[in-house]
């Protein structure tokens, strides 16, 4: 069991305060679907474009958002394989919550799999390293850097177990889950677990943990941009130390940084929440224009995929025909999507 120490500074514990105080005001805002969805898709947007950025990825934010709907861009395809691999990575995250599913070695493995895939070989990619990896700094006419030598591969399954089992229990024992999200974040990194991708796999379970303990502020946020603003900041607050033995595993002043950081992203949504949520609705709009998980899940599907159809539907809900149908009607009655073709061969998609 991993013995992980930190301290819960008066810096801290304000803006926890803070954080929380705007948990509540952008759960209560009453946003339109159509805000809503646009804030969400941003987000995504901005967490993959950040995340990727931060390993050297050049796509810029246009790019992401071309490849988010399905449009050929011009660019290398690894780059373009990253953005993919993060979108889908980020995907897996919301399914294993929305199924209530416990995070687990073999969902961080998959998370890597998913983030890696196309540019790791098979026998890497979603598998433990089988050799040594070390952390370099390279400058431009200087010899490269060692900086930091991640602990022994024969040691990663165990440090990996050890890690989960923290994670698990932190729930139990009423761990604060932005603390828990940050320590998950900085020890991974440290553990180093995989040949590559640990950077993005590290970034996307801090998001997993944060999701899971009902901290996804309507997944509005991208926690990325604030590393990715600043990345000399963001890898001396991690602080690895020279070797896994050696490092501080004081996590206190990560735990500063990881909070401010966060705290700086909620606050900016807050605000974006709430100038939407000021403005005059049509008074011919009623409270039922606000709608239900299910209508809001369909939505974001559609959003995705930009048709659907009935037997989507099904899938995406687990319900029966009936059920589908009527949720399709609804939705198409309050104009959020439109009906193309008609009969056995009709679909929607959303209404402009």
């Amino acid at each position: 069991m991993l013995h992980l120490r930190y301290r819960l500074t008066n810096i801290i514990l304000n803006m926890l305060t803070a954080i929380a105080e705007a948990r509540v005001v952008i759960g209560r805002a009453k946003l339109l679907p159509k805000q809503e969805l646009r804030l969400r898709r941003q987000a995504l947007i901005r967490m993959t474009h950040s995340s990727t950025h931060i390993e050297g990825n050049m796509l810029n934010l246009n790019q992401v958002e071309a490849i988010l709907g399905h449009q050929k861009i011009d660019a290398p395809a690894r780059d373009i394989y990253e953005v993919e691999n993060y979108i889908k990575a980020l995907r897996y995250i919301s399914q294993m919550v929305e199924r209530k599913l416990p995070i687990t070695e073999k969902a961080i493995l998959k998370i890597h799999a998913l983030v890696t895939n196309k540019t790791l070989p098979e026998e890497q990619s979603g598998h433990y390293r089988k050799g040594p990896v070390h952390v370099v700094r390279r400058r431009l006419g200087m010899p490269q850097e060692t900086v930091y030598t991640a602990p022994e591969a024969k040691k990663v399954p165990q440090l990996m177990r050890d890690l989960v089992e923290w994670i698990q229990k932190s729930d139990k024992n009423g761990v604060n889950p932005i603390i828990a999200a940050g320590i998950a974040h900085a020890e991974f990194a440290a553990i180093h677990p995989f040949a590559d991708g640990n950077g993005r796999t590290a970034r996307a379970l801090a998001t997993l943990v944060l999701y899971a303990r009902g901290y996804d502020f309507r997944r509005l946020f991208a926690l990325e941009d604030y590393y990715n603003t600043d990345r000399s900041k963001y890898y001396k607050a991690i602080n690895l130390g020279r070797t896994y033995e050696e490092r501080k595993i004081d996590f206190t002043r990560w735990l500063e940084y990881f909070v401010r950081g966060f705290k700086e992203e909620i606050d900016n949504v807050k605000a974006k929440v709430a100038t939407l949520a000021l403005r005059k609705i049509d008074q011919n709009i009623t409270s039922q224009i606000y709608l239900n998980k299910d209508q809001m899940k369909i939505l974001e599907f559609l959003d995705q995929v930009s048709k659907i159809t009935v037997q989507d539907v099904m899938d995406v809900l687990g319900c029966p025909k009936r059920t589908a149908q009527l949720c399709l009607q609804k939705l198409k009655k309050l104009k959020m999507i439109s009906q193309v073709g008609k009969g056995p061969s009709s679909a929607y998609i959303l209404a402009k």
